[in-house]
């Protein structure tokens, strides 16, 4: 399908800003003067980092949440509540567990108002239609993973929207069941067998991306903003070992990973976002991760392209990235236009034995890790250098949903440990200061 020029946009964003404001009352710009469109007859992906804004301005165009400013309007018509045109897919599969397959597809439609027996006749078609057929007295406990998501699909498009919102809707998921359920949409698109006239996935997924979507809007982070929109003009369904996908990968890889400094334009330090816990969110990788990295960099010569890493390593593009992400904030690597080189302090962490490469990531972690950096300073502040790890999950919640907030903690656990600054009871879900541990600050 191709973008048409003369409808309507189904959902259009003007000068969208949204800003949360943070527990002592300081402001958190999330989004900044987002615009954009989605007409009939297109697949459009949102693609960025974390901390990049894309499932808040998601929400945003769905009408579940208000921007700050700004406007978003369905078929001309500015939202003042939540997006009748849209339906949406989550990451989580968000079923009732004590209803069935078909009970959890109509749950839509009966909050629509529509009769039993037409709930029950279109039910049974989307069920058919995702490839469910003989699981509608199914309860979600008896099905994989896949299938659940199915059902999430069928939930969504038996309300026959205008657009269908899907927040990285193949995460969760295995990658055979991912790339299974990514070709049915397609087809199910192409052959204009989907009800809905649009689609708009957020994905950190750079292939997923290029596979689905006719647009990447690529955005940055801290806070979001469309860095860059690209036209995916390849004919479905699309094959990764062509060169001109290949080539569009590495472009939008470059774009993902360039830097944002913004010293080409000559912004100073006060042009710098603040850096909170959730501003400048830790990447899923493990101390062991990064040593890794910075090990075959350095065999590779200490810079190389990241695509050339991945097919060494028999690993996709996007796999490299938390690692790379986590190697950047701690000021072990740079990147630049999609190559990555390991500075002197990599260098100096890669050679050093266990005491040394503890005591300096200690350093870079708690100095550029904000939510290591709060860790410490809260434990230091307290009379007996302890604390539950509930006021830091309260904390992360502002910025992530509830799994996005356990991850960041997890991710900080596994540093804090490794660098000896503090340790973490499991079961009474405590931190404790190590004695000095305040020196690394």
């Amino acid at each position: 399908m191709t973008t048409s020029t003369v409808h309507t946009p189904i959902v259009e964003a003007v000068g969208v800003t949204k800003t949360f404001t943070t527990p002592d009352g300081r402001a958190l710009p999330v989004l900044e003067d987002i615009g954009l469109r989605l007409v009939e007859g297109e697949i459009v992906a949102l693609l960025g980092k974390s901390g990049s804004g894309k499932s808040t301005l998601l929400r945003c165009l769905a009408g579940l949440i208000a921007p700050s400013s700004g406007t978003v309007s369905y078929r001309g018509d500015p939202l003042t509540a939540a997006n009748p045109g849209v339906a949406m897919v989550f990451q989580s599969f968000a079923l009732l567990p004590w209803l069935t397959v078909q009970q959890n597809v109509e749950l839509s439609l009966r909050a629509r108002g529509v009769g039993e027996e037409e709930r029950r006749r279109r039910a049974l078609d989307a069920i058919d239609l995702i490839g469910l057929d003989g699981f509608e007295g199914a309860y979600p406990k008896e099905l994989s993973g896949g299938m659940r998501q199915r059902v999430g699909f069928a939930r969504a498009l038996v309300v026959e929207p205008d657009a269908l919102f899907m927040d990285e809707p193949f995460s969760a998921l295995d990658v055979l069941t991912a790339e299974n359920l990514r070709s049915e949409l397609v087809g199910l698109w192409e052959g204009h067998e989907a009800p809905v006239k649009a689609i708009l996935i957020v994905t950190h997924n750079i292939e997923e991306a290029v596979l689905l979507a006719d647009r990447i809007l690529v955005l940055s982070s801290n806070p979001g903003r469309i860095r860059a929109e690209l036209t995916v003009d390849l004919t479905r369904p699309r094959d990764r070992r062509t060169p001109q996908f290949e080539a569009l990968v590495d472009t939008v890889y470059g774009i993902l990973t360039g830097r944002e400094e913004g010293a080409a334009a000559g912004a100073g330090p006060a042009a710098r976002p603040v850096e909170t816990p959730i501003t400048v969110p830790l990447p899923q990788a493990s101390v062991g991760g990064l040593a890794g990295l910075l090990e075959i960099l350095l065999a590779m010569g200490g810079e190389e392209s990241l695509a050339e890493i991945a097919d060494e390593l028999n690993f996709e593009v996007d796999d490299l990235l938390p690692i790379v992400d986590a190697a950047v904030l701690l000021g072990l690597a740079t990147t630049m236009a999609g190559r990555i080189a390991v500075t002197g302090v990599g260098r100096e962490f890669a050679a050093a034995d266990i005491l040394a490469s503890k005591q300096l990531f200690a350093r870079l972690a708690a100095r550029r890790a904000p939510l290591v950096r709060a860790i410490v300073q809260s434990l230091a502040a307290t009379e007996d250098h302890t604390l539950r790890e509930g006021l830091f999950l309260d904390l992360l919640r502002r910025g992530f949903d509830p799994v996005g907030a356990r991850r960041q903690l997890e991710t900080a656990i596994d540093w804090g440990r490794y660098a000896e600054l503090y340790d973490y009871d499991a079961d009474d879900a405590e931190f404790e200061l190590e004695p000095g541990a305040e020196a690394a600050l």
